[in-house]
């Protein structure tokens, strides 16, 4: 399948062509609708879907035997540091801030603010956050 099929999919049927897209994800509940457009201009995407970020980001892959590859690249262009991370060492490092934040009392719906450069341990904090269901900011 091409770009102008998958194209022509999309404008035959906008709400089958993201209900199907939608499979390449685990879903812990999986969506009936793709786009809820009742309160346009805002929009809300798979509206009675829930999806877990942080199991779709790292934890699927380490589960399906691809834990020693490579799930970041760092190579910061200002400081020369250069670093890789698999997604089971991700895992592993994600799995210990979540613990951390939790025994520190954050919980689902918690705001957590991040103020970090955008370093490897940047996305284990929001990682850390998704795991737990806290929203970062």
């Amino acid at each position: 399948m091409g770009y102008r099929d998958i194209y022509q999919a999309w404008k035959d049927d906008p709400e089958g062509f993201w209900i199907e897209a939608a499979e390449a994800i685990d879903w812990d509940r999986k969506p009936t609708k793709a786009l809820d457009s009742s309160k346009a201009p805002l929009y809300e995407w798979f509206p009675d879907g829930m999806v877990n970020t942080c199991w779709n980001a790292v934890d699927r892959h380490v589960a399906n035997g691809r834990g020693r590859q490579t799930a970041i690249l760092y190579d910061s262009p200002i400081t020369g540091a250069k670093a890789t991370v698999s997604y089971a060492e991700l895992k592993d490092k994600v799995a210990s801030l979540a613990g951390a934040l939790a025994r520190q009392g954050v919980t689902k719906g918690d705001r957590v603010i991040i103020y970090m450069p955008m370093i490897p341990e940047a996305l284990v904090a929001m990682l850390a956050c998704a795991r737990l269901g806290a929203i970062h900011s």
